[in-house]
């Protein structure tokens, strides 16, 4: 029997690999994404990237840099150069929106139409956007990752008013879309309008200009949130990175 430091050498290598195998899994959970970047190095730092653990951000005046780590999400505002340790916590409340908007929670809330405040409570403040990022907002459009297309759900940003309008395929199906007044929420309609990866579908109503849609079918959804950015961001994704930039608007930090 083979033995190396005293131990049989098929338990060595197993255990070179399991030392391997966390130090690769760490090094995935500590990367970071870029979700929005504008200014000079954008060229540098372009929607999408992907930084290694423990990467330093260089910008120039005027830069504005909104990245997705384990620390949460947050703009770096240049000039100046900025360490992606994770060693700067987001609060509570920024930890259970991110939560909360990456949660795959589907067509079930469609069910009873908009989402109200508590009861007797004031009424909530509407969304200026998805407050999922499985949700397809209509009014933009863009290349969206699919989770599960059984439960894609497609949102308005005006919910007062009964809505309606016509998503058409590339085949040439199309289907009518109607939303409850009150509700921004709707489920696509696949029993018309099927999804396929990496088919672009062309919305219309007759409030705004037509929108295109592009869908990418994920195969399977990590459950880490940063996982998740990473792989939407290799998809090419880019309406649902913008969604995980806006959460970033309110606790900029840099010069």
């Amino acid at each position: 029997m083979f033995l190396v430091d005293g131990k049989p050498l098929r338990a060595f290598l197993a255990s070179v690999s399991a030392i391997a195998g966390l130090a690769v899994s760490g090094q995935a959970m500590a990367q970071s994404v870029v979700v929005r970047s504008t200014g000079p190095s954008a060229q540098a730092y372009p929607q999408g990237r992907k930084l290694p653990a423990g990467a330093s951000v260089t910008l120039k005046a005027g830069d504005h840099v909104t990245v997705l780590d384990k620390a949460g999400t947050r703009v770096l505002n240049g000039p100046g150069t900025f360490a992606l340790n994770g060693q700067v916590n987001r609060d509570a409340a920024g930890g259970t929106q991110l939560a909360t908007m990456m949660a795959r929670s589907g067509a079930s809330r469609t069910r009873t139409g908009a989402v109200r405040g508590a009861a007797g409570g004031p009424a909530m403040v509407a969304p200026t956007g998805p407050e999922n990022i499985w949700y397809i907002d209509v009014s933009k459009g863009g290349t969206y990752c699919v989770a599960d297309p059984a439960t894609v759900v497609l949102w308005r940003p005006e919910k007062t008013e009964e809505g309606t309008g016509k998503l058409l395929s590339q085949d040439g199906s199309t289907a009518d879309v109607t939303w409850r007044a009150g509700s921004a929420l709707k489920v696509w309609p696949a029993a018309s309008v099927p999804l396929v990866d990496g088919q672009t579908y062309t919305f219309s109503n007759a409030v705004g200009m037509p929108v295109k849609i592009r869908t990418v079918l994920l195969a399977q959804v990590p459950s880490d949130e940063l996982e998740v950015a990473g792989m939407i961001a290799e998809k090419g994704c880019t309406a649902q990175l913008d969604m995980l930039a806006n959460l970033a608007q309110s606790s900029s930090v840099g010069g």
